[in-house]
């Protein structure tokens, strides 16, 4: 039999307790949150009243969102919601398992197949969140010995994913191919590497240069992988994506997405070859022991599809709207970075100020989206606004007005003349 330790004294314990602090001090000393919220400069878990939509409702009132990435505005669509309400009646509210032991339905599959053909993959793999969908993939797929050549604007899921892999992360200067070419040049000869960069960039609106991070990487035997949650929907033949829209199916090796944004639900996916899909099945944690996608999530992204491929004018709607918005606040001579996507950054740079510019908005009725560092590089903050195929040329119009009032009151346009 095994011999049990002996227990410590209590006199031991109790003098080991006296030197020893907390693991919650940390949380006691976090003040900054408190400071934010004591100025009325806290812009976080706001309480939306109302669905997702060109107008909500925040604290009674109404506000004009500019904050929501629901692009194709689908959140709400009558069929959207039917195909989720006929996923619930049919197979309830959730799997009450992991898809690899009793939470696979025929939705989950039919999706899979939905999603492969969307992308132009042979195969896809549904994950419950999109944040699942990225740690799970890069975890499971580099291994000791291989690398991650990653661009430095990647998502934190990315970077989470990397992290608990045993392989080497590099990142590269944001969208800097030079820069990228060193460091897969600086490689190990022959070693195996990933190539990771996002399709639309979440908080600056650009898009990669695909067609050069391809070559690249054939040069140099790495693989790629796109991650296209924000180009989903909104770029490509169909919303089929950054990798269609560039014409490279065929050379990017692993295209994710999420369902968060243009597909109207919560969840995420990967899609490749077959013997890749395969592998994240049998080999990615996050799918192994997460409880599987929601029903009514699953059928909502199918009823999802079945609107982009009905209503092909909402894309064309979402573009004309992301052009008349950029294009006047161009015009007012607020900076727009490199954006050419319905993500639109107004560049603050001071963090005082911009979270300034993210309180008179709301004042004056316009819900946006204030990022700071380390969401942006420091200097760099700025106020997110997110398009969506919903909003009236009424609506964008009042915005323009209104970003123009606060642009003058806090000397943002003013410093640009």
């Amino acid at each position: 039999m095994p011999i049990r330790p002996e227990p410590l004294a209590p006199v031991a314990a109790c003098h080991a307790n006296d030197h020893r602090t907390s693991i919650l001090d940390k949380c006691v000393a976090f003040t900054r949150a408190d400071e934010l919220k004591a100025v009325g400069l806290y812009p976080y878990l706001r309480v939306i009243e109302t669905g997702q939509a060109t107008e909500v409702v925040v604290d009674g009132r109404p506000m004009l969102m500019l904050g929501s990435n629901s692009y194709l505005e689908l959140t709400s669509h009558p069929h959207v919601k039917a195909r989720a309400v006929e996923a619930i009646q049919r197979y309830g509210t959730g799997c009450a398992g992991s898809r690899v032991l009793n939470g696979t339905l025929p939705i989950h599959v039919e999706l899979e197949r939905r999603l492969a053909a969307l992308v132009g993959k042979e195969a896809a793999l549904v994950f419950p969140t999109g944040f699942q969908t990225n740690q799970g993939v890069v975890s499971s797929l580099v291994q000791r010995g291989e690398y991650i050549v990653a661009d430095k604007y990647i998502h934190a899921c990315i970077l989470d994913g990397a992290g608990l892999s045993p392989g080497t992360l590099h990142r590269f200067n944001h969208n800097d191919m030079e820069d990228l070419e060193a460091t897969l040049s600086g490689l190990p000869p022959g070693a195996p590497a990933l190539v990771i960069t996002e399709g639309v960039f979440s908080m600056e609106g650009d898009v990669c240069n695909l067609p050069e991070i391809v070559r690249l990487a054939k040069t140099y035997g790495a693989q790629v992988m796109l991650d296209d949650a924000h180009g989903l929907g909104v770029f490509g033949p169909g919303g089929s994506g950054t990798v269609a829209h560039f014409g490279l199916t065929d050379e990017v090796d692993l295209i994710m997405g999420t369902f968060s944004k243009s597909l109207g639900a919560i969840g995420g996916f990967i899609a490749g070859s077959e013997r890749a899909i395969n592998y994240f099945m049998h080999n990615a944690r996050p799918f192994l022991f997460s409880a599987s996608a929601s029903p009514a999530s699953v059928g909502a992204v199918l009823g999802a599809l079945e609107v982009m491929e009905a209503e092909p004018e909402r894309i064309q709607r979402l573009w004309d709207n992301t052009h008349f918005l950029k294009q006047g606040l161009v015009d007012l001579g607020f900076d727009t970075g490199a954006s050419v996507s319905p993500v639109i950054p107004v560049v603050i740079g001071d963090f005082d100020r911009c979270l300034q510019a993210w309180r008179l908005l709301q004042d004056k009725g316009i819900f946006v989206n204030p990022v700071v560092p380390p969401g942006v590089p420091a200097h760099r903050s700025l106020i997110r606004i997110s398009v969506t195929a919903g909003h009236t040329r009424d609506q964008l119009t009042h915005a323009l007005e209104v970003f123009e009032a606060v642009g003058h009151q806090l000397h943002i346009l003013d410093r640009h003349v």
